[in-house]
């Protein structure tokens, strides 16, 4: 019997999206393998009244870009949990919502089992599951290294770790240990390889006996990145620098500017791209801010990384967990950005022992390993 897989997700911010369609990406090599499964995957954000989308997607950007130190208080407040607390508000302001449409696309779909990537659709269907109008098992996978109290909701079937220190916690809290999973947060296949550098770093024009160092501005772009490359290609020498800009197409071009009258053969502007893991398989460290999925991109990948500009609350604590292993060191500004890169430069081995240490924390799997998870208990029901 053939099985359907319904992924909803939620576009504020990139890595709920990207984590849906690593989902999506995974379920589609299974049924390359002949396993009669499918996916169909949802922004939830399509299926809310203008008005909240507005407020929440908008609002929630706006903030963690122009007052990121407002989320981060934000984001301690709501990880409150009394029932006066924030975090229940906001929840009961989600459950009045009107869910007709998405319920109407989740019956079109007919699905065996919904994976949520976000925890608003999981609180969305949870007051819909306690009526009786959803009666299909609903997972929540959680897509940073933290646990904040809006991804504690019961009524889940199950619920998907970013990693075992994670799945504790979630169990600390009183969810029940035989529903947790710590699986990761998944990926594209693609992150999984296998990559030859030899040849990748002969596409991209750069020469595979010097480091490559790639700087992630996100899918947005944001950050002075002309200005950030044009300081760490000044400050030192002997090695080249790859910098995407994402859709920002205004510093895209002044990042070819800087490359062409400058630094070429030395720095190499990329705009958005879907193939990041042949840009990463030619890299020796990322420079990046800390978001869930990029980070584990990285760790897939066995790339280190230099995290810069968390934002606070989510991606401070995923700074922290790669920190605490190894894989990550953090620069506050650009000049101890510039210092980390000396370091790295004349310290190989602390280079290499970073790499091992993000490829011992890696799950480049995880997608094949939450969607044989959601599977295998619809075999067992």
């Amino acid at each position: 019997m053939k099985r359907r897989i319904l992924l909803l997700s939620v576009s504020a911010g990139a890595g709920h999206v990207r984590a849906a369609q690593a989902l999506e990406a995974a379920v589609a090599t299974l049924a390359e393998d002949g396993r009669e499964v499918e996916a169909r995957h949802l922004d939830v954000m399509d299926y809310v009244p203008s008005s909240f989308r507005r407020i929440y997607a908008d609002f929630y950007l706006r903030l963690i870009t122009r007052h990121p130190q407002l989320w981060g208080m934000l984001y301690r407040i709501t990880d409150d949990a009394r029932p006066e607390a924030l975090t229940q508000r906001m929840r009961r302001t989600v459950e009045r919502l009107n869910t007709r449409r998405l319920r109407a696309a989740i019956a079109q779909f007919a699905p065996d089992a919904i994976v949520c990537t976000h925890f608003l659709p999981a609180e969305m269907l949870a007051r819909q599951i306690r009526k009786g109008r959803i009666d299909v098992p609903v997972w929540l996978q959680v897509t940073d290294f933290d646990l904040h109290r809006m991804w504690i909701i019961p009524e889940m079937t199950g619920y998907l770790a970013a990693s075992p220190e994670i799945a504790q916690r979630m169990r600390a809290v009183g969810l029940p240990a035989e529903r947790v999973h710590a699986t990761g947060i998944p990926v594209m296949p693609a992150f999984a390889g296998p990559h030859d550098r030899r040849e990748l770093s002969a596409e991209f024009g750069f020469d595979p006996e010097k480091p490559v160092y790639l700087v992630m501005g996100g899918g947005a772009g944001v950050g002075g990145l002309a200005e950030l490359a044009e300081a760490l290609l000044s400050a030192a020498e002997g090695f080249q620098l790859v910098v995407l800009a994402g859709r920002n197409a205004a510093a895209l071009e002044r990042l070819r500017a800087l490359a062409s009258s400058r630094y070429p053969g030395r720095l190499f502007p990329q705009g958005y791209t879907q193939h990041v893991d042949r840009l990463m398989a030619c890299c020796d460290l990322a420079i990046t801010k800390p978001g869930g999925l990029t980070t584990s991109e990285c760790l897939a990948m066995g790339l280190p990384m230099i995290v810069n500009a968390p934002i606070p609350g989510q991606e401070e604590r995923n700074a922290d967990y790669l920190l605490e292993h190894g894989a990550a060191w953090k620069a506050i500004d650009a000049v101890s950005l510039a210092w980390r890169i000396g370091q790295i430069q004349a310290q190989p081995a602390r280079l290499a022992a970073m790499a091992a240490n993000a490829r011992a924390i890696g799950r480049p799997h995880a997608a094949r390993e939450v969607v044989a998870t959601v599977l295998d208990q619809l075999d067992g029901a």
